[in-house]
C-alpha cells in the first residue's frame, strides 16, 4: 500500500489560513533520512510521520521533522497529526495519543456550540530560563527598547524546543517587527535561542485578547503563521508572571495576520501545584488528500 499523504490547516478558521501541516501515514517503511527530504520536499515549518499501528500503549509513534531536522515536540503538528489519525485511521476515538521523542501527548476533540470542533492538546511541562535585557533584543528585532514592554521580562521557556517569549507594546511594533540573525548574534553567543515569539495585548479583533508573532531560523529566518508550542510557552509564562489575574487563563490568541495566514490558537491555563497545566487548541481544515509516488 501506498503512504498516504494529507496537508491540513491548523489553528485555521478557514481553508488556506493557519499553519499548514503535512501529515504521511503508513510511514513504516521510510527510513529517516525519506523522511528529511519529504519535509524539505514539502517546505512546510513541520511535516510528521505516522506509523501505521498503535504501539502497546495506545499511541501512534509519530516523527516530526522540519525542512532542516528532526525535533522533538512542536504544536500544530499534534493537533493536526491527530485530527487525521481520528478521521483517516481509527475513527471517532475520544482521544488520540502520539508518541512523540518527547513522551506520549494526549490530544483530545471538542465540539462547540456552534458545532465546530476544536482538538487540545496538554502541553508537557514548561521550564523558564533566564532573562535578557530589551537593548540587544530590540536591536535584533529592528525596534526600540521603548517598544518592549516593561510589565514582564524577555525570558527563555522551554519544553523540548526553547524560544524567547519578548512582550511588546501594541499592534504597530508588532508589526515593524524583523529578526536579524546577525543583530541577534550576540544574545545567541549567550545561550538564547533564535527563536523569538511576541505578544502584545491590542488585538485585530476585539473577541481576542493577544495577538503574537514568532519569528525562527530555518535555512534563514521564517515566520511561523501559528505557532502552537509557543503558545504553550507563553501560557507557563503569563501564569508565572500574573499577567492576567485569577489562579486560570483562557484565551484566544491572534497570529499570522503580517503573513497573509490568519489564525487563531487558544489557550488554557489551570493552576496545579508548583507548575500550571498548559492546554493548546484550535480548529483543522484538510486540505490535500493524496500519496506518496
Amino acid at each position: 500500500m501506498k503512504e498516504q499523504i494529507y496537508i491540513v490547516d491548523v489553528f485555521a478558521e478557514t481553508p488556506y489560513a493557519g499553519n499548514p501541516l503535512a501529515v504521511v501515514l503508513g510511514a513504516d517503511d521510510l527510513s529517516a533520512e525519506i523522511m528529511q527530504k519529504l519535509a524539505a520536499e514539502t517546505n512546510y515549518s513541520e511535516s510528521t510521520f505516522v506509523m501505521s499501528a498503535p504501539e502497546d500503549d495506545g499511541g501512534y509513534r509519530v516523527r516530526v521533522f522540519t525542512p532542516s531536522r528532526e525535533i522533538e515536540f512542536t504544536g500544530h503538528p499534534i493537533l493536526g497529526t491527530a485530527w487525521v489519525i481520528r478521521r483517516v485511521m481509527d475513527k471517532g476515538l475520544d482521544t488520540v495519543r502520539l508518541n512523540l521523542a518527547v513522551g506520549q501527548v494526549p490530544v483530545t476533540f471538542e465540539t462547540g456550540p456552534d458545532g465546530s470542533e476544536a482538538a487540545w492538546f496538554r502541553a508537557p511541562p514548561v521550564s523558564l530560563g533566564p532573562v535578557c535585557s530589551a537593548e540587544p533584543m530590540a536591536a535584533a528585532l529592528g525596534i526600540s527598547p521603548e517598544d518592549i514592554d516593561p510589565r514582564s521580562p524577555i525570558r527563555q521557556c522551554a519544553a523540548g524546543t526553547s524560544a524567547m517569549i519578548v512582550p511588546v507594546r501594541s499592534l504597530d511594533v508588532l508589526r515593524r517587527c524583523r529578526l536579524d540573525l546577525e543583530a541577534y548574534a550576540p544574545l545567541a553567543r549567550q545561550g538564547f535561542p533564535p527563536l523569538v515569539y511576541l505578544f502584545c495585548h491590542e488585538t485585530h479583533h476585539a473577541a481576542n485578547d493577544l495577538c503574537a508573532r514568532f519569528f525562527f531560523d530555518a535555512h534563514g529566518v521564517r515566520e511561523d503563521p501559528a505557532t502552537g508550542n509557543g503558545a504553550a510557552f507563553l501560557g507557563a509564562y503569563l501564569w508565572a508572571h500574573r499577567i492576567f489575574p485569577g489562579p486560570d487563563l483562557s484565551l484566544r490568541i491572534e497570529q499570522g495576520y503580517e503573513i497573509r495566514r490568519p489564525s487563531l490558537v487558544r489557550l488554557r491555563v489551570r493552576a496545579g501545584g508548583d507548575a500550571p497545566e498548559v492546554s493548546v487548541g484550535g480548529a483543522v481544515i484538510p486540505v490535500v488528500r493524496g500519496e506518496l509516488l
